[in-house]
């Protein structure tokens, strides 16, 4: 059974009662899932993610303030960054579910797409490796033609300034973010979205979205590209059927992005390993808690 993000209404709630449209928990395997979120929430879900991480930022940036902190723009405390940056995932996830629970409907983890891939995991790998590939393509092109300046978000998390930042900054970097950001552009925005217009022209506006977001922590010559990879994980989505692959591919190429940035060698592989590691950890206890999917469909015996 698929897990639920909120409990069933009370009996006799009437209409409130039922799940977003008729379909059976498990939906249709082999497409992401068409639950019928209304084309409008998703500017609204974007609108109210960012709007509860500014004020959750507040919540922490004030107090630090007070006791002193410097939060000029130029003196911005990495671990306040990491912390801050931290609370903007977690409401990306906090906005897409409350946009999808509007008018007392209930609401399921399959709808976002966290339940395994239908084809199995190998098939979604073929898929995964296509997508970074063309985007490695995309990237080097890209920089051939163009020159972007070198991305300083790490220096800006604290990468540099000792183990614990570094270590912080990766998890954010390569399984927070992952997450949080499939969660809600894909699995919430693209999914509203495509109930309106179709495939294409939601995973084209929603990688669009995808892009502007990282407006403040790339540079402005790299948003196309994020914009084209955004486009890619929603076709990923939509042809895995599960929001897992695109997860993964998210994080690989987070962890390529880190390991080139801090210039590294053999960590390079540690890190990714440790990232997809971490990933199916948080996805296992999860299952296990009934919030989600697990990542594996289930042995039938024949």
């Amino acid at each position: 059974m698929e897990g639920a993000f909120g409990t069933q209404p009370a009996a006799g709630s009437g209409a409130d009662e039922q799940p977003l449209r008729h379909e059976p928990e498990e939906g249709d395997r082999s497409h992401s899932p068409a639950p019928g979120w209304s084309p409008w929430l998703a500017p609204i879900a974007l609108i109210l993610g960012l709007a509860m991480a500014l004020v959750g930022g507040a919540i922490v940036d004030l107090p630090a303030a007070a006791l002193g902190a410097n939060l000029s723009g130029k003196h911005f405390p990495a671990g306040l960054t990491v912390v801050d940056t931290v609370i903007q995932d977690l409401a990306f996830i906090g906005g897409a579910v409350y946009c999808a629970k509007l008018g007392g409907r209930v609401v399921r983890s399959w709808q976002f797409g966290l339940r395994a891939p239908a084809a199995g995991w190998r098939s979604a790998a073929r898929m995964i490796v296509l997508l970074l590939l063309a985007f490695v393509i995309l990237n080097v092109v890209w920089a051939e033609a163009f020159q972007p300046e070198r991305d300083h978000v790490l220096n800006e998390l604290g990468s540099n300034e000792g183990q614990l930042l570094l270590i912080a900054s990766a998890a954010l970097t390569c399984v927070v973010a992952p997450i949080c950001e499939e969660f809600l552009f894909r699995g919430f925005i693209f999914t509203a979205l495509r109930e309106w217009r179709g495939t294409l022209p939601a995973a084209i506006i929603s990688g669009l979205v995808f892009g502007g977001v990282h407006a403040g922590s790339a540079p402005a010559l790299d948003l196309l590209p994020l914009a084209a990879l955004g486009f890619g994980l929603c076709l990923l989505y939509r042809h895995t059927g599960s929001l897992y692959p695109g997860i993964v591919a998210h994080s690989l190429n987070n962890s390529i992005a880190f390991a080139s940035l801090e210039g590294w060698g053999w960590q390079a592989p540690v890190l990714i390993v440790a990232s997809i590691a971490a990933i199916a950890a948080i996805v296992t206890v999860c299952a296990q808690a009934g919030l989600v999917g697990p990542l594996r469909l289930p042995r039938v015996d024949p």
